[in-house]
């Protein structure tokens, strides 16, 4: 499985972007998906994931309430909305797909997953 983000770009604080993840080659009806966040200097955290089945949704704190993850499964695509953007949501978002044991909304989950190349989202004040 091949995963490939888009959708990044330099924005000034309170606007919006939406993230694309689009999936190819082996993909699979099972699989959940995450987009995780890449801080300058610091740890990657999950910060929004979205199951299949159900397509259920989970946020990290810090988004809930500003950004929306969805997918659309005929196309493969994972989509990360984000609005009222804050400068310390600058960072690098990955997407990454996982399946099998184990609960979508965890990070460890995605640890043996699939991962795409990341794009870069940048936040002035």
């Amino acid at each position: 499985v091949q995963l490939v983000e888009s959708g990044g770009g330099l924005v000034q604080a309170g606007g919006s972007l939406r993230l694309s993840c689009a999936a190819s080659g082996r993909t699979s009806s099972s699989y959940a998906t995450g987009w995780f966040r890449q801080a300058p200097g610091k740890e990657r955290v999950l910060v929004a994931a979205i199951s299949w089945s159900r397509g259920s949704a989970a946020y990290a704190d810090s988004v809930k309430g500003r950004f929306t993850i969805s997918r659309d499964n005929a196309r493969n695509t994972v989509y990360l909305q984000m609005n009222s953007l804050k400068p310390e949501d600058t960072g690098v978002y990955y997407c990454a797909a996982a399946e099998g044991p184990g609960h979508y909304s965890g990070s460890g989950y995605y640890n043996q997953g699939y991962w795409g190349q990341g794009t870069q989202v940048t936040v002035s004040s």
